[in-house]
């Protein structure tokens, strides 16, 4: 019996590969990187064949001490809400257009004067955003009408590489939730909402279960990989999907945040939950049956990251020479700081906002800064402006959900400063797994095993994943971060015009 799993997860700034045994061990792992191309303030690209260099590459390096025959089946996890364009033969004609990218506003509006917000959201379990990869694909049609005329299908990242692996074009439900344009009601494209985009439905692959075989490794793709040629690839699931199926929430009763460079916080049920301001959204669950509800902010491990390289120039240069890591030093000094960063709050839109703004003209910025505060309350506040923010996209879901606990993954969490603000002003506990990075590919390795039919279902996960600690909210500072979440609903409202006025001295920038 073949008793391996090879799960990608093909992320925004690169290409994880991990291999892990039926009973859930995890045997190797990988990475290759990749650039992000960011400009015009909120453009975001990428090139896919940097994709599949990255991968054919981790695939050889992670294979190197296994045999390719023993894989059972290959599984991919894949950055969301994209949009790339590709022809017949499957070659991309232009670059793929990230989550992240905020350029299809006038789409967005075109398509609200069309059909209402609310019934976009209550088809779909979305709101209509520039975040959306039909919009992406509207903004294409608009500025790039040769490119969408030469346009056979859009794909998402994972469907990309898939291709290359098995020459076919196919997306699965959970990704195609993220297009803003795909039925969560009957798991069908939206006729209602693609003929109020003007976007032609052939254009749209075939989407089917996240735990479906969609085809073999081909022979060009094992020369290419290292793969033996047969092997099974599953469709796989979005980013979000497989850290869900990864973190063990394959039913209801488990929620959990992921921080990485944006940061989610998600959980399962049978069920849409109320939101009549949208200010989350839906995604079908990869588990067949169950749906997701989400909400994702654009930078919050992006927010810290940014901090690291144009702020924290003091502790990368010490942790040269000393036994310990920069983001060490900066959790050293974060702690010298008292809960609130004596005043200073940081709004952590660096790249617009999605949940729970919805606003890709939103800046960040610090409020309340003054004379008395230093270098340790600015980077307290950072960690505490994403937590805040993330706080306001829970509340939601606790309205209709029992949040006992919250489970934490992502690269984000290993800071244990950003573990202690997370369960202080959530005020739950924060349970840690024993792999803080390695949740969307254990999601997607289970995925692949359900598939295969190397794993008898879902609740196999929890093979995958353990909590090895927990760390419990600090009830005396409960009325501190309460008051910061009034005091950043008022700062953002109070911005709100602002934000936009901002971006004209961009645009007035050597007049």
């Amino acid at each position: 019996m073949k008793r391996l799993l090879l799960a990608h997860d093909l992320g925004t700034s690169g290409n994880k590969a991990t291999l892990f045994d039926i009973s859930g061990k995890l045997l190797s792992s990988c990475t290759e990187p990749y650039p992000t191309k960011y400009y015009n303030g909120t453009w975001a690209e990428q090139d896919p064949e940097a994709w599949w260099k990255a991968v054919c590459s981790s695939t050889r390096r992670i294979l190197a001490d296994f045999d390719p025959a023993d894989v059972a089946c290959v599984s991919f996890s894949g950055q969301m809400m994209g949009c790339l364009a590709v022809n017949k033969q499957g070659s991309p004609i232009y670059p793929h257009i990230l989550y992240c990218d905020q350029r299809a506003v006038q789409q967005t509006e075109r398509l609200i004067s069309r059909l209402s917000p609310q019934k976009i959201f209550q088809l779909t379990g979305h709101r209509p955003s520039p975040s959306y990869s039909i919009e992406k694909l509207m903004w294409l049609k608009d500025q790039c009408p040769d490119v969408y005329q030469d346009t056979y299908k859009m794909l998402h990242a994972k469907d990309y590489i898939n291709f290359r692996l098995t020459g076919r074009m196919v997306t699965e439900y959970n990704d195609a939730s993220g297009t803003n344009a795909f039925d969560l009601n009957t798991l069908q494209w939206s006729g209602e909402i693609v003929d109020a985009a003007e976007i032609d439905m052939d254009k749209l692959p075939e989407a089917v279960s996240s735990p479906t075989i969609i085809g073999e490794v081909t022979a060009e793709a094992a020369r290419a990989t290292g793969l033996a040629e047969g092997t099974p690839v599953a469709a796989g699931a979005g980013d979000g999907g497989c850290a869900t199926v990864g973190i063990g929430a394959v039913q209801p009763g488990i929620t959990y945040n992921y921080l990485g460079s944006s940061s989610w916080i998600s959980t399962t049920t049978k069920q849409v939950l109320n939101d009549p301001d949208m200010k989350n959204f839906t995604w079908i669950h990869p588990v067949p049956g169950y749906l997701q509800p989400c909400g994702t902010m654009q930078t919050a491990g992006g927010a810290y990251e940014w901090m690291h390289n144009e702020l924290a120039v003091s502790e990368r240069n010490a942790a040269e020479g000393a036994n310990e890591s920069s983001y060490e030093l900066i959790d050293k000094l974060i702690a010298a700081s008292p809960p609130g960063a004596k005043g200073l709050m940081f709004l952590p839109y660096l790249l617009g906002e999605r949940s729970p703004r919805w606003n890709p003209e939103a800046k960040g910025g610090w409020i309340g800064l003054t004379v008395e505060h230093n270098r340790a309350d600015v980077f307290r506040s950072v960690l505490e402006g994403v937590a805040i923010n993330l706080a306001l996209i829970l509340e939601v879901m606790q309205g209709e959900v029992d949040v006992a606990s919250m489970r934490l993954i992502g690269g984000g969490g290993q800071s244990r400063q950003w573990q202690q603000i997370l369960a202080d002003v959530y005020e739950v506990p924060i349970e840690v797994p024993n792999y803080l990075e390695e949740a969307t590919s254990m999601g997607a390795a289970v995925i692949g095993g359900v598939a295969s039919g190397v794993l008898a279902s879902f609740d196999n996960a929890e093979n995958f994943i353990h909590i090895v600690d927990t760390v419990h909210p600090r009830k005396e500072h409960a009325d501190t971060y309460r008051l910061m979440k009034e005091i950043a609903d008022q700062s953002y409202d109070a911005l709100i015009q602002v934000f936009p006025r901002l971006s004209e001295l961009k645009g007035n920038a050597g007049d």
